[in-house]
């Protein structure tokens, strides 16, 4: 290896380094130290380790600012998958999807998932609280049709609604709730490991 390819490797690896911030320090060098392999195997390839050979296999990575918020964000899904809590699988999939539509749609569906579940648990804790506003209600519309509305109770129930449950969504709201809020966990994380896997080809193959 001469010199110069040296240098544009290191300076290529100190960029990344400044870019895995969130990962700790045993993450940050196995990183570094398969990307190095990886760099000196691609450069080698033709024979002499060249400052040209390494900017090609350079080239092939992407800039180290596109490549570090890639692995920061594969790690913090993985951290997501152990811990399994709610807050940190929409932490990592704002990650996820400020990089890529495949992420931004899987965050839309989350958090559709988790705002459907949370209302349903929320009416079910306030019905007791608001006993004749709170529940699932059928409410008229002014086109004479009727619509189901989830109402927490805090204002009453129009004229001419009906309480479809009564005190029922209490423990229908819990079950269906906490369903919701696992199910779309189950999701979110199975979305997440496809995308590991692919991230992981990607690297691999670049």
């Amino acid at each position: 290896m001469t010199d110069d390819a040296g240098r544009r490797m290191d300076a290529y690896l100190d960029r990344l380094r400044a870019r895995l911030g969130g990962l700790n320090e045993a993450e940050v060098r196995e990183i570094l130290t398969e990307l190095r392999s990886h760099i000196v195997e691609r450069a080698s390839v033709g024979g002499a380790m060249t400052a040209a050979a390494v900017d090609a296999a350079l080239i092939r990575l992407g800039s180290p600012e596109a490549l570090a918020a890639e692995y920061v964000t594969g790690e913090v899904l993985a951290r997501a998958e152990v811990t399994r809590s709610p807050w940190h699988v929409l932490d990592s999939l704002f990650r996820w999807g400020s990089l890529s539509v495949s992420g931004s749609l899987v965050l839309l569906a989350s958090i559709v998932g988790y705002c459907l579940g949370a209302a349903f648990l929320l009416c079910a804790a306030l019905k007791p609280l608001h006993p004749h506003a709170a529940g699932l209600w059928l409410v008229p519309d002014d086109a004479g049709d009727s619509a189901l509305s989830l109402r927490m109770g805090f204002e009453g129930a129009p004229a001419g609604s009906r309480d479809l449950l009564g005190f029922w969504i209490v423990p229908v709201g819990l079950v269906v709730g906490s369903l919701m809020v696992m199910l779309t966990t189950r999701f979110a994380l199975w979305c997440a490991r496809r995308y590991r896997k692919s991230l992981a080809s990607r690297l691999a193959g670049r």
